[in-house]
């Protein structure tokens, strides 16, 4: 390798480095998908709060989820007709609140939020163990847990092994006189594991926790129990002794605070409908993102007129990557460098054929009346003056023409660039008096060959979703342009011309 392309080929791997490099943290900082059409799957819970208002000031309290593992908050509101509503966030415990100067009867109040599943993290561990709760028995209780709890130490050696013994013993089929005493002073049977474990020494929490399931109303809370092991909280669930988190439950509220509190009423009920919906990943990344360092230096933070001319210019470089290949690589001749490309961006509006035949036939009129303007021996600026107003009258005519026939593709054949298209007349004008129709036939040629092949990848959406939501990865677009314009060697049309004197060799 020569020494002296070492800065050069450091600076093509710098940029798709960086090209690749933002783009992933792009995609990991607001989750905006590779591949468009992604969907992702989204939780709408309701909580509906049903109690009689005694005729005062009523105040009613829910307890609402805390970063539960598994999922993430994307919006949450209350409906709730004459009602002040707030949630309150005091040291990590969320609450909705709602507040009424007077109110009696029947009364119905609602919250909804919506949850989107993503990748659970490692459970938490604190940085010093948390205190086990004091516990308190009367006497008959206290002689019953101790009893309860040398048969499951004696069976166990960890503290989740502890609670699954501990949950045998108190299930409705064990025969174990113990249990049934201490089921009797405590019939929820989360609430006495969570004294049993405290009472072994193991830091215990009751936890409710609500099961997803697609089109459910009328669902209620599942007592479950947290402990504390060597890698942190533990869920276990006090019936079934499963340990961790399903994928379907959301943990709605830890630790001893009331799920729901109710002052001025009476009769209170707590239930929860829920329904899976599925969403565009992109609409919610944008949803759940706004604030993102990305987001507010990205194209979406523009109006909506400056996104679309964005949406076009970022597939430039797409373009010019299909020029430099075609030119430098494979050798074909064009009707200069960017002409190709904007024809290509017109097609994106006109669509292919439509554009072709506009193409085609501005370039052929334009051709003929620059043929009649060189009899008049007009200067050169002149000239290509006359000829941006012959085509504008051209495409003035074409577009009219197009549309009384019910082509409304013709309008925007106005999109095409005039003036690059007057100087491509000029241009293919003078290569035909110097070089013959053959030559600007292989020019003309080649520029609609690699106008086709540019619009046919610009029009694939994972190009435009790339290209718009990624616009970095436009530095690896560059990168590879740098490197091609290194590339001295043979041009693949070259092949065709040097295989006659590889067989002429081969004959002598």
């Amino acid at each position: 390798m020569n020494r002296g392309r070492i800065p050069f080929y450091l600076m093509v791997a710098g940029l798709i480095v960086a090209g690749l490099l933002t783009a992933w943290l792009r995609h990991s900082a607001t989750e905006v998908p590779f591949m468009p059409g992604e969907q992702k799957p989204v939780w709408l819970i309701e909580a509906r709060i049903d109690f009689n208002a005694l005729g005062q000031e009523t105040t009613v309290r829910l307890d609402l989820p805390d970063e539960p593992p598994g999922f993430r908050l994307i919006r949450e509101q209350a409906a709730s007709p004459g009602y002040g509503f707030a949630v309150l966030d005091d040291q990590q415990n969320r609450r909705a609140e709602w507040t009424r100067r007077q109110v009696s009867g029947p009364q119905t109040l609602y919250y909804n939020a919506q949850y989107v599943p993503v990748n659970p993290v490692e459970r938490s561990k604190a940085s010093e163990p948390p205190q086990v709760d004091d516990v308190f028995w009367s006497e008959p209780e206290a002689t019953a847990a101790r009893e309860l709890l040398r048969g499951a130490t004696a069976r166990s050696t960890t503290p989740a092994s502890t609670a699954r013994e501990l949950i045998k013993l108190l299930s409705p089929n064990s025969p174990d006189q113990n249990a049934q005493l201490l089921l009797v002073a405590e019939p929820r049977r989360s609430e006495l594991l969570v004294k049993l474990l405290n009472q072994a020494g193991v830091a215990a929490r009751s936890v409710m926790g609500l099961y997803l399931e697609d089109a459910r109303r009328r669902q209620t809370l599942t007592p479950m129990v947290e402990l504390y092991t060597e890698d942190g909280w533990l869920l276990i669930n006090a019936t079934t002794a499963k340990q961790g988190v399903p994928e379907n439950l959301l943990l709605w509220s830890r630790g001893e605070n009331a799920q729901l509190d109710v002052i001025g009423g009476e009769s209170s009920r707590l239930s929860f409908s829920m329904i899976k919906q599925t969403v565009p990943a992109m609409a919610l990344s944008q949803v759940q993102f706004q604030e993102n360092i990305f987001s507010l230096l990205g194209v979406y933070s523009l109006p909506i007129e400056e996104q679309s001319m964005f949406k076009l210019l970022f597939l430039l470089p797409l373009g010019a990557l299909v020029v430099v290949f075609m030119r430098v690589m494979v050798g074909l001749k064009t009707a200069g460098t960017f002409m190709p490309i904007l024809i290509s961006l017109a097609f994106l509006q006109t669509s292919l054929i439509p554009g072709l035949i506009s193409f085609v036939l501005i370039v052929g009129l334009g051709l003929l009346l620059r043929n009649y303007l060189s009899y008049l021996n007009l200067l050169l600026v002149a000239r290509i003056a006359t000829l941006i107003v012959l085509v504008i009258f051209l495409i003035s005519i074409l577009s009219l023409v197009g549309y009384r026939l019910g082509f409304n593709a013709g309008i925007t054949v106005t999109f095409f660039p005039m003036i690059i298209i007057a100087w491509t007349i000029e241009r293919m004008s003078i290569l035909w008096e110097e070089e013959g129709a053959h030559e600007v036939l292989i020019q003309g040629s080649g520029s609609l060959l690699v106008a086709v092949i540019s619009y046919l990848l610009m029009s694939l959406g994972i190009v435009n979703h790339l290209s718009f939501n990624f616009p970095e990865l436009n530095l690896v677009i560059l990168a590879l342009i740098l490197m091609m314009g290194q590339y001295t060697g043979y041009k693949l049309s070259e092949l065709r011309r040097f295989r006659s004197m590889e067989q002429f060799d081969n004959d002598h």
